[in-house]
C-alpha cells in the first residue's frame, strides 16, 4: 500500500466516523439555553483553537487565544505570534498543556479520533458542531452567549442570513440542478451526501444532492451506481493536499471511462471547489461559497 493511500485512508477514516461521545459540544439548542450571563467566561480565560475554522469564528468573535493549529492556510492577523498547538487531527497534547488553557476548542467531524487522546491527557475540549451553516450559527451564538460577545455573534449570523435570502430569491422559480458531490483525499475519494457541509450549502444554494436518504455525511464512491442518478453538475472538492487530489480527479476522468457519460461530463459542468472555501467543515468562507455555488448551479 503506497504511503498517499495510506494517509487517504486515515482522512477518510476520520470522516466516516462522527461520533457524539461523552464529550462536551457547542451549539446545540439546550446547551445555548442554558448558557446565562453568570457562566460567562472571566476576561482572563485562556483558549486553544485547534482548527482554523474555530480560530476564524473566534477572531471573529473579537476574542484572543493563547493557541492555534498549525496550518498551511493563513490565520487571523490577531494570531500572529500565538503559540501552534499541531495539526487539527493530531494536536500537540504537550504543547496544550504547557499553556494552561480554561478551553480547548475543536470540531465535531475529528471527535471519534481526539476525544479518548484529550481524555488521556487529561484536557477537557469542547468540540463545535460546524456540519451545516445553521448548526454553524448556533455554536457561533452559543460562544458569543459563553464569552460576552453576543452582538459580535449575532452581526456574523446576521450577514449568513441577509446571503440566503438573496440567494433564495435568485434560485426562485428556477428547476433545481441535481448535484454530485466527491470529496478527494490523496489516493482515494468519497461522494458527500445531504450532511456533510459542502452538502449542506448545495442545498442552501438550491441543488439536489443525487444521493438521498442516507444518515451518514461520506460514502463510498460506486461509478456505475453514481452514472445511473445522472447529476446535471459534479463538484469535486479538495481535502488534505488540494494540488494532488485535483490532479488525481483529472486522471480518473480520464482513465475511468464511466465518466465520460456522465451528463455533468458532456455538458462541461464538472467544477473544482476551492479548499480555503469549501472545507469539510463549516467556516466564515460560507457567504463566498455560497456566492459561487449560485453561479455554478445557476450558470
Amino acid at each position: 500500500m503506497s504511503k498517499r493511500l495510506s494517509v487517504g485512508l486515515v482522512i477518510i477514516a476520520v470522516l466516516l466516523f462522527v461520533l457524539s461521545g461523552c464529550t462536551r459540544n457547542i451549539g446545540t439548542e439546550a446547551q445555548a439555553q442554558a448558557r446565562t450571563q453568570s457562566e460567562q467566561a472571566s476576561p482572563d480565560s485562556r483558549v486553544i483553537a485547534t482548527t482554523v475554522a474555530a480560530a476564524q469564528i473566534m477572531d471573529a468573535l473579537e476574542i484572543n487565544l493563547v493557541g492555534v493549529p498549525k496550518s498551511y492556510k493563513q490565520l487571523p492577523k490577531r494570531y500572529e505570534g500565538v503559540a501552534e498547538v499541531g495539526n487539527p487531527m493530531s494536536p500537540n497534547m504537550e504543547v496544550i498543556k504547557s499553556l494552561d488553557p480554561t478551553d480547548v476548542l475543536s470540531v465535531t467531524t475529528l471527535q471519534y479520533d481526539l476525544a479518548p487522546v484529550f481524555s488521556n491527557a487529561g484536557v477537557q475540549a469542547d468540540y463545535l458542531d460546524l456540519t451545516s451553516v445553521e448548526k454553524m450559527n448556533r455554536a457561533i451564538q452559543a460562544l458569543g452567549d459563553k464569552y460576552g460577545r453576543q452582538k459580535q455573534a449575532e452581526a456574523i449570523i446576521s450577514r449568513f442570513d441577509e446571503k440566503l435570502a438573496v440567494i433564495k430569491k435568485k434560485a426562485e422559480g428556477k428547476p433545481a440542478p441535481r448535484v454530485l458531490i466527491l470529496l478527494g483525499v490523496p489516493g482515494s475519494y468519497l461522494v458527500a451526501t445531504e450532511h456533510s457541509y459542502i452538502g449542506d450549502l448545495v442545498k442552501l444554494a438550491g441543488g439536489i444532492n443525487v444521493i438521498q436518504g442516507e444518515k451518514v455525511e461520506y460514502l463510498a464512491s460506486n461509478t456505475e451506481y453514481l452514472q445511473q442518478s445522472n447529476p446535471d453538475v459534479i463538484l469535486r472538492a479538495a481535502h488534505g493536499m488540494p494540488e494532488e487530489v485535483i490532479i488525481m480527479f483529472d486522471k480518473e476522468f480520464k482513465k475511468n471511462d464511466i465518466w465520460k457519460h456522465f451528463d455533468a461530463v458532456k455538458n462541461n459542468r464538472v467544477y473544482d471547489l476551492e479548499e480555503e472555501r469549501f472545507g469539510t467543515t463549516g467556516n466564515l468562507a460560507a457567504v463566498e461559497a455560497l456566492d459561487i455555488l449560485v453561479h455554478m448551479l445557476y450558470p
